[in-house]
């Protein structure tokens, strides 16, 4: 093994990790966005985020 191969080998670990965090991230997101319309649809029905625990 030379030193190419090791720093491909690195390049390629830290690479991933990149895109493991940034799918990580952009589902964050998304699950912030489901809650922001969530709260907005059920502001349009008059009801709040407590009403709905209500009914459970």
């Amino acid at each position: 093994m030379d030193k190419s191969d090791l720093f491909s080998m690195i390049d390629t670990e830290n690479r991933s990790a990149k895109t493991k965090s940034a799918k990580r991230k952009w589902r964050e997101i998304e699950a912030i966005h489901d809650r922001q319309r969530l709260r907005q649809e059920l502001s349009e029905l008059g009801m709040t985020p407590e009403d709905e625990l209500e009914y459970i």
